[in-house]
């Protein structure tokens, strides 16, 4: 340690000034950083998931779009609300991107005269000149509009106040990038003027408006939540140290470390999301750790009247170890998260790891070399022996180990009995906060229309021309009946050619039924495809060899674990029919990912428990203690989950992400804590000094990490995306458990169990 110390003092100024030089050299490359919200990010090439809804949009087109919906309280059928639906529709025809538009004034009729009943005709529900539309023209509208069931709870709700704009993306509009703030700039000039025009407040959804809010928050949250942790750090550090320099100097080190680990990312080629957007936070919960237990015992050596450079020696040398052993479980930890299938998990875990070896660098190279320039005298040597070797914290725990002890596992007992009630749930929706656009957007079209959330189902018959047949047809329909029956509440419109086939039969043979005939079938699909115009064909609904149907059922918004009862059930009732089935859709598609987002999260998790678990029996070969040394890492995460169960919260990608970054910490100040407690009882001191000399030496730092993490950290509970929310949330909370534990019942379990015990001995052995 001599040596190295002796080369940093030789390199000081050299050292201080050229890694500086080296991060800003690297973060100039962040210009080109960027941020993709688009679905494709959250699957692997090769993922069936991706590959089911790829084959889908070749064969049937897109089900992503966009979705704009308003309300009129005195009902949609007047010339006000329908001039708007006409002027939106036609504007979304010309907008580049667009393969197809769907509303009421375009929705294609069949219908016959009355005086020509054989004939059956196809057209525009809505004329075109609404100059002529006298009110009784349109009040038979209405009351034709609101008895048919294809119409309603799609372009209608059943009281004809709020309708639906559909504007369906081509098939390959996100293949070359996400095009989702192209198509909102284009959407902004549709809908403003017309909003000015007619008072009309319109609502949009789907799958552009739903992306660019993603980035939107995003962005949001990575420009001001992460200077606002990095602005509280730097607050907190000099309340805490006094001095400038306490609070630069580890804030400096966390700072290249992040601007490093970004840098390396975007040239790379990766793209900050929402799971990744936070980066920076993780490096400041892993780097600050380092540098708060360098400076601190630094700043305390000096304050005992030892020279300069010796005092960062004593501090290097307490605490080397320590750091290195924290950085190489923190590192080994996130690691797992590499191993994911899912590409922003992986990169988190990449991302994370690295910073952890970056942050050791620079803690060990770069802050000693700043800490040997500052050779200024600190006044009142005496402030830190008096504050923490005096006033009888081992004493303390000593005498009162048996009651923190009951106390405490009596708090672990009732707390992780709400283990039991824990759901792992999420909601693609409800990530954004109740006052976020596109979750006031869903609800009210859920509210007033119907479910703004849809699965796409493709039926196979198993043969050329398959989707004729009766008996496919029947399969069909007593699905719909089903899965009505089986989820009313949330299954909205179930909608395919279906409904056509039997709309046809009932105007030429007077039954609202499936043709008994092939053929019939046949010839009503046949007249339908040639009365429509272009644009609006039925190739969208079959595929080219007639064997494949879609259905497309639209559903509220629900949680993860429904939407999975929901796809579950659907796969099981296909599955015992002759036919094949095949699910779908992007909301499918989001609720697999946070299905497996999360179960790899908590898998992570569990990886990241048990190689902890290894790394601390090799480090401290206490294989008959080692349950007391991963209880400080472990307890923080059951406790706070325990709460939520008990609360009835669900756990979802940021209470996952939150586990890992608790462990991460708690593993960081658990080590510190044991390698100054082993040492101490290796050089004999009795239990109560050994704990006084622990808090001396790394209880402060333990101290001020926990607060000034915890109190940045829950900054995130004013962001808009609910996962930070309850990031920040369960954080904050954890790891002020966490210091409870390190600094109170982890002793208190050492002082029952392993007093005895005389490393002394063994040492010399």
């Amino acid at each position: 340690m001599k040596k190295y110390i002796d080369f940093l003092h030789k390199f000081r100024w050299a050292i201080v000034i050229i890694v500086p030089l080296i991060v800003v050299l690297l973060a100039s490359s962040l210009k080109h950083l960027e941020i993709d919200g688009s679905y494709r990010i959250w699957f692997e090439k090769d993922s069936q998931t991706l590959i089911d809804y790829d084959e889908f949009r070749n064969e049937f087109s897109n089900d992503d779009g966009i979705v704009i919906v308003f309300k009129d309280e005195n009902g949609i059928f007047n010339k006000k609300a329908l001039g708007s639906i006409q002027r939106i529709t036609e504007a979304l025809w010309e907008m580049p991107h667009i393969d197809r538009v769907d509303s009421i004034t375009n929705y294609q009729h069949v219908h016959s005269e009355a005086d020509k009943s054989d004939d059956v005709l196809v057209d525009d529900f809505i004329v075109e000149d609404l100059t002529g539309a006298i009110p009784t023209y349109l009040e038979e509208r209405k009351k034709i509009a609101t008895r048919d069931s294809i119409i309603v709870d799609r372009f209608i709700s059943k009281d004809a106040t709020t309708t639906m704009i559909f504007a369906r993306l081509e098939a390959n509009a996100n293949e070359n990038g996400d095009i989702s703030a192209e198509m909102m700039g284009y959407l902004k000039k549709i809908i403003d003027p017309e909003e000015a025009k007619t008072g009309y407040k319109f609502w949009l959804n789907g799958g552009p408006p739903m992306t660019q809010a993603f980035v939107d928050i995003a962005g949001h949250d990575a420009m001001v939540f992460t200077p606002l942790v990095f602005l509280a750090s730097l607050i907190l550090l000099f309340m805490l140290f006094r001095r400038v320099s306490g609070a630069l100097v580890p804030l400096a080190v966390v700072l290249f470390t992040f601007l490093s680990v970004l840098a390396v990312q975007t040239l790379l080629g990766y793209k900050l999301n929402n799971f990744t957007a936070n980066i920076p936070v993780f490096i400041v919960a892993i780097g600050i750790a380092d540098a708060v237990h360098i400076y601190s015992l630094w700043l305390m050596n000096k304050k005992e009247g030892m020279e300069n450079k010796e005092a960062v020696a004593h501090s290097l040398q307490k605490n080397f170890l320590p750091i290195l052993l924290t950085s190489a479980t923190t590192t080994v930890g996130f690691s797992t998260l590499a191993i994911s299938d899912i590409v922003p998990v992986a990169t988190l875990g990449i991302a994370t790891a690295s910073g952890a070896v970056l942050a050791f660098i620079i803690s060990i190279f770069w802050m000693p070399a700043v800490l040997l320039l500052l050779k200024k005298p600190i006044k009142d040597a005496n402030i830190e022996k008096k504050v923490f070797r005096s006033y009888g914290y081992g004493n303390f725990i000593v005498k009162n180990d048996k009651k923190i002890v009951i106390v405490g596992t009596l708090i672990v007992v009732i707390l992780g009995l709400g283990l039991l009630f824990v759901k792992v749930d999420s909601n693609t929706i409800k990530y954004f906060d109740k006052e976020v656009e596109i979750r006031k957007s869903s609800e009210f079209t859920m509210d007033n229309l119907t479910g703004s959330m849809s699965y796409i189902l493709i039926a196979d018959s198993g043969k050329t021309d398959g989707i004729k047949d009766p008996a496919f047809l029947r399969t069909v329909e007593r699905f719909y009946e089903d899965y009505k029956r089986m989820f009313p509440k949330d299954v909205r419109h179930v909608s395919s050619l279906l409904d056509t086939i039997k709309r046809y039969n009932k105007i030429m043979n007077h039954k609202e039924v499936i043709p008994e005939s092939r053929e019939l079938v046949a010839q009503y699909l046949l007249l339908y495809s040639m009365g429509l115009p272009q644009g609006m064909e039925i190739t969208d609904q079959m595929d080219f060899d007639q064997r494949k149907l879609r259905i497309t059922v639209l559903t509220n918004i629900v949680d993860n674990t429904k939407d999975m009862k929901m796809i579950n059930f659907a796969k099981a009732w296909w599955a015992k029919t002759p036919y094949a089935m095949t699910l779908t859709g992007q909301t499918a598609m989001y609720a697999y990912m946070a299905k497996d987002v999360t179960a790899t999260l908590i898998y992570s998790l569990s990886l990241t428990i048990l190689i902890v678990s290894i790394m601390m029996l090799l480090i401290f070969k206490r294989l008959k203690i080692l349950w007391i040394l991963l209880l400080p890492n472990l307890l923080p995460v059951i406790l706070v989950i325990g709460v939520m169960g008990w609360l009835g919260l669900t756990i979802d990608m940021g209470v996952a992400i939150a586990g890992a970054i608790i462990i991460g910490v708690a593993v960081d100040d658990t080590i510190h804590f044991l390698a100054k407690y082993f040492d101490a009882r290796k050089r004999g001191l009795s239990m109560s000094k050994t704990f006084d000399e622990v808090l001396h030496y790394a209880g402060r730092a333990i101290l001020f990490t926990t607060v000034v993490l915890s109190l940045s950290f829950s900054m995130f509970m004013f962001s808009s995306f609910t996962p930070n929310q309850n990031f920040g949330v369960i954080t904050a909370t954890a790891l002020a458990i966490a210091m409870l534990i390190d600094l109170l019942y982890l002793p208190a379990l050492l002082n029952l169990v392993d007093k005895n015990r005389d490393y002394t001995k063994e040492d010399n052995a």
